[in-house]
């Protein structure tokens, strides 16, 4: 993982590398916050949510310094309700159709900050 942002970092001073690390870091966490932010806005009028529904955690898979990301618990297979809303095709149709929609927008809007 020496390039960053396509940044060869093996080229750059340890303090050099440790700053660009650092302002991906922060640049790939506002990405997925804004990200799960436009999922949640699309997705909250259509499933009920926890209370406490945008988190954060120190997973491995959320914690890429330049691929923003988000986890999408959408229940518990444990708790017998949730079991039978995921076996639910059109609870799943809900979800995919709202991840698109965010997803769509969430590209359109970094495209049109290129421009």
């Amino acid at each position: 993982a020496d390039i960053i942002f396509g940044i060869d970092l093996s080229t750059k001073s340890d303090e050099v590398s440790n700053i660009l690390i650092d302002l991906a870091q922060r640049e790939t966490m506002n990405n997925s916050v804004h990200f799960a932010r436009l999922f949640l806005k699309e997705v909250k009028e259509q499933i009920k949510l926890c209370k406490n529904t945008q988190r954060s955690a120190d997973f491995a898979v959320l914690t890429s310094p330049d691929i923003p990301s988000m986890l999408l618990e959408l229940g518990y297979l444990s708790n017998a309700a949730d079991e039978k809303r995921l076996q639910q095709p059109s609870f799943r149709a809900i979800v995919a159709s709202q991840l698109l929609t965010a997803l769509d927008k969430y590209f359109f809007e970094r495209h049109e900050r290129k421009i």
